[in-house]
């Protein structure tokens, strides 16, 4: 199955449809407009479960709330559909171009990759 991605509340939906504009073949969403926002405001844990339920893999700049969760499902065994964390030190959370970049260069990457409980950092494409 091909890496699809799910941007959470931290990112702007402008990622999501710049990438559709640029490379309509990645699959990628914003979780504000997913299922007409379904999923915003709610608790990562419920994110995150959604997100594996539809094998879509979180990208997010939320590491200290989101790593507990993927520590405390590992001890007990529950999946999920993969992270891709963003650090505001590599892509600042304001340059919606270089996470466009960033994240089609990842996906041309790794989307055969199996991401199932796969955790990643994304990096910064170099710019010319």
């Amino acid at each position: 199955m091909a890496l699809s991605l799910l941007l959470d509340e931290h990112m702007s939906p402008d990622v999501a449809a710049q990438i559709q504009t640029k490379r309509p073949e990645i699959p990628v969403t914003s979780v504000l407009l997913w299922r007409n926002g379904a999923l915003r405001g709610q608790p990562e844990e419920t994110v995150l479960r959604t997100a594996a339920q539809e094998a879509l893999t979180l990208v997010s700049y939320d590491v200290s709330t989101i790593t507990p969760v993927l520590v405390a499902w590992g001890s007990v065994g529950e999946e999920h559909s993969g992270v891709i964390f963003i650090d505001e030190l590599t892509i600042f959370q304001g340059d919606i171009g270089g996470q466009v970049a960033a994240l089609i260069e990842h996906w041309e990457a790794t989307h055969t990759w199996e991401w199932k409980n796969r955790v990643m950092f994304l990096r910064a494409t170099r710019r010319e």
